[in-house]
């Protein structure tokens, strides 16, 4: 049988890198783009290196995609690569349209062209649902995107629903917060464990936030990345919401880590507004039963666990 090739863009990324091991796990040729920098940021990638086909490329360059699609010929494509930051997309509005809602037309455009038979999968999110007009949030759900960031994630969701009914294989899988050790130290989560990690070892005495009130649906990214996989090994193309069910807030994540090292976050918390967003999501909670019907997956790790289980990763890390 001849092996499956799948393109990862954000290869590097939390999923992306999790995805990887998964495709190379189940004997997929895995190709990935990187963006050219001048220092290395292959880490979460380092452990498969040698497993993996790599090649420069940028979603804002759509001569790179196409060429790039033309040479490689994935028979899977699971387009990750973005702008991914909320608070960061207030300051980089522009490039994040740029790189997010162009970034995914150009990459079907170069689907279309050079390998329509490929089935593609868009990384599109919760943050799509913004100020809510539901609880909990389906498939069906009206958007109502609250920043820069998921106004071009909900353009990049259109697109590909607009190419599927053009007659690709186009999936939009509509994620809820997930993480894991491999999460960026700028995302919210992994900057409270690392900074109880910290603290507990003497390297850290204070953590900044914004608004800890904010209730978030949070899975564990190595799950989700296998929803992703069963997207698009399903016999038709669709949308799935993939949550856990269940909402916590930023003060329960608080909570969870300090009180796993056993120390009271309120005595190293302070609020900066500067972490504040310019117009918040105030909750998010997910229904992925339309998930679990079709694709038979469904979340199984706890909230509790997710976050003592990166608490104990960095704990790790430091001490070494």
């Amino acid at each position: 049988m001849t092996q499956k090739k799948a393109l990862i863009t954000g290869i590097t990324g939390m999923d992306g890198s999790h995805l990887a091991d998964l495709l190379l796990s189940k004997d997929f040729e895995v190709h990935g783009i990187v963006r050219r920098s001048s220092s290395l940021n292959t880490a979460r990638i380092d452990h498969i290196f040698d497993k993996l086909h790599l090649h420069f490329g940028d979603l804002t360059d759509g001569s790179s995609l196409h060429a790039l699609l033309g040479r490689i010929k994935p028979d899977f494509i699971w387009h990750l690569g973005a702008q991914s930051h909320v608070k960061v997309s207030f300051e980089l509005p522009e490039y994040t349209a740029d790189a997010d809602a162009l970034g995914t037309l150009r990459m079907l455009e170069a689907t279309k062209a050079n390998c329509p038979d490929a089935k593609f999968y868009q990384a599109s999110t919760s943050e799509l649902y913004g100020k809510v007009q539901e609880t909990p949030q389906t498939e069906t759900t009206k958007f109502y995107p609250r920043s820069p960031y998921a106004t071009a994630k909900l353009f990049a969701y259109w697109s590909v629903v607009n190419y599927r009914e053009m007659g690709l294989f186009a999936s939009n899988g509509i994620l809820f917060n997930h993480t894991g050790p491999r999460r960026g130290e700028t995302f919210v989560c992994r900057k409270i464990v690392l900074a109880a990690a910290r603290i507990k070892l003497g390297l850290q005495s204070e953590l900044l936030l914004g608004n800890i009130e904010a209730r978030r649906d949070f899975g564990w990214a190595p799950e989700y990345c296998e929803a992703m996989y069963k997207v698009l090994m399903h016999d038709t193309p669709d949308d799935f919401v993939i949550s856990t069910g269940e909402t916590h807030s930023i003060k329960e994540f608080l909570e969870v880590a300090f009180g796993h090292v056993d120390l009271d976050y309120t005595k190293y918390l302070g609020i900066d507004t500067k972490y504040f967003r310019e117009t918040e999501v105030d909750l998010l909670l997910g229904d992925s039963s339309k998930a679990k019907k079709v694709l038979n997956w469904e979340a199984t790790k706890k909230f509790k666990e997710i976050v003592c289980l990166m608490v104990d990763s960095d704990m790790k890390r430091l001490k070494k």
